[in-house]
């Protein structure tokens, strides 16, 4: 089974497999991305509403990551719907994928490069330079914005 972000309607991602999505996907699309959910839909495409103790788990791994502030409810219940399916996900959001992957959902990409590895983001202050662990929303030391780091 895939389940499907609003980047498999934009891009007419086709497979021969089973396919879900989440409501919140369609209402993210406008015009012919719209009807091609709801062809989907009326071809059998699974509506799923994710348990929301699956999206607490969900945030819980996208903050283990430094991803929780770049995923939309929307990302996160995708994630947790696949993860509830035993699905594979299908998505061109990094953050997303990087997640996924820190919860063991495989991920498959339509238009761009998929991730290379899992990555547990730093957060670093624009004022005074030092890193955290954890995404604050400002710097507890001199109160700038913090920005997000790739570790390596």
């Amino acid at each position: 089974m895939r389940v499907l972000d609003a980047s498999a309607f934009v891009h007419d991602y086709t497979t021969d497999d089973r396919t879900a999505s989440i409501p919140a996907v369609s209402d993210e699309l406008t015009g012919e991305t719209a009807y091609r959910f709801e062809a989907e839909e009326g071809a059998g495409m699974r509506v799923h509403v994710p348990a929301d103790e699956t999206e607490v788990r969900v945030r819980r791994a996208a903050s283990e990551t430094g991803d929780d502030g770049a995923l939309s409810r929307t990302d996160r219940r995708l994630v947790a719907a696949a993860l509830e399916l035993g699905a594979v996900l299908v998505t061109d959001d990094y953050a997303v994928q990087n997640v996924a992957a820190q919860m063991d959902v495989e991920t498959e990409v339509i238009a761009r490069d998929g991730i290379d590895e899992r990555r547990d983001w730093r957060f670093q202050c624009r004022g005074c330079g030092r890193e955290f662990d954890d995404d604050r929303s400002r710097c507890p030391v001199c109160g700038s914005d913090l920005t997000r780091k790739n570790p390596a």
